[in-house]
């Protein structure tokens, strides 16, 4: 069972229970469910409040449902003081996820330390993996770099949050300006302490799904940036190379993650590939929004889709979800996503604030 919460006036959080682990996920948009995570650190509500991100997300769910999770022992995800030291708990925490969203078959978009974790779910689980997209990927966490370097940065991650926040920005983002990097530092800062910071390098530099790679039979992209300082070019070839019938997409760039640099370059063969219509594409522009919230000046039409008016027009007139889901039918779960979405487009913190807008901009 989920249980959900808004956390700010941008995200709505739902927990899911997988073992002994309370694991939150968030969702926006609709259409094909697309599974997105990875890239060592996460917090659903931080990284929203995160620009970049923010828009490379909100672009994804122009054409998907984008689905995000913060894995165990990161962000908002209770139970555990620090992320889990092996895949194994990665794995349970997805299947929790899609279970509580209920889906039955994603796709996943992981990315950097992601990617191991994904390999290894769609080895293990194909029957519930459409399509599995990989970016800036490896498989053995022990190839990144000699151990003694990753021991160095471990420790100067545990010691000097700081100064090792932006030693990270530095190697993610070596083309970004000097503000762009600093804001990536602070942004690492607000997402994790030193300590677990620390403990999620260490165990993404454990992680090894080379053997589980062979064994995937679920259609694979890999993209990678030539320039990839954090994960070198190598790493992506192998991985594409380890994974049966794997497809490589080699771009041109320097930024580690996807959200940086050129976002279609990775976004646009992302897309085709889980099936988005190649006219759609075409007509995207792939401009990230790094702004402030327009929505009150906004044209009605144009912030939230004409079911989500629907459905918020009988919140209005005091109708529960299940009400609202038999006089449409649709299943309370679909009524509560559409109700979840207008919120975030919204931005505002409760499902009668959405339903006043609507009342208050009729079409």
């Amino acid at each position: 069972m989920s249980h959900t919460e808004g956390v700010s006036s941008t995200v709505v959080v739902n927990h899911a229970w997988s073992g002994s682990d309370d694991v939150a996920w968030s969702e926006i948009g609709s259409g094909l469910p697309v599974l997105v995570g990875g890239w060592w650190m996460s917090h659903l509500e931080r990284d929203w409040d995160y620009p970049p991100l923010r828009g490379f997300l909100q672009t994804l769910a122009r054409h998907r449902r984008v689905i995000r999770m913060d894995a165990p022992g990161n962000g908002l995800s209770r139970s555990r003081s620090a992320p889990a030291d092996s895949i194994e708990p990665h794995l349970d925490a997805m299947r929790a996820v899609l279970d509580d969203a209920g889906v039955e078959r994603a796709s996943l978009f992981a990315g950097s330390s992601g990617c191991a974790v994904a390999v290894e779910f769609a080895a293990r689980f194909p029957e519930r993996v459409r399509r599995l997209i990989l970016a800036g990927a490896y498989l053995d966490g022990s190839a990144i770099a000699p151990a003694a370097d990753r021991a160095a940065l471990i420790e100067l991650v545990r010691q000097s949050w700081g100064v090792s926040s932006r030693v990270m920005s530095d190697i993610f983002y070596p083309d970004a300006t000097a503000e762009e990097r600093a804001a990536y530092a602070r942004h690492q800062r607000s997402t994790a302490t030193a300590q677990a910071a620390a403990a999620g390098l260490e165990a993404v530099y454990a992680y090894d799904a080379v053997r589980s790679a062979a064994a995937v039979t679920t259609p694979t992209l890999v993209i990678h940036r030539r320039g990839d300082r954090a994960i070198p070019l190598a790493l992506g070839v192998q991985t594409a190379a380890t994974i049966p019938g794997a497809q490589l997409e080699v771009v041109d760039g320097v930024a580690h993650h996807p959200w940086h640099g050129d976002v279609a370059a990775v976004l646009r063969p992302a897309l085709a590939f889980d099936g988005v219509d190649e006219a759609s594409l075409r007509g995207e522009s792939f401009a990230l929004d790094h702004g402030a919230s327009t929505v009150a000046d906004a044209p009605a039409t144009d912030v939230i889709s004409p079911r989500e008016r629907e459905v918020l027009l009988l919140v209005s007139q005091g109708r529960t979800d299940a009400q609202i889901a038999a006089e449409l039918f649709l299943s309370i779960h679909t009524v509560h996503r559409h109700v979840a979405n207008a919120r975030t487009k919204l931005s505002v913190s409760s499902r009668s604030a959405a339903a006043a807008w609507v009342a208050a901009h009729p079409v």
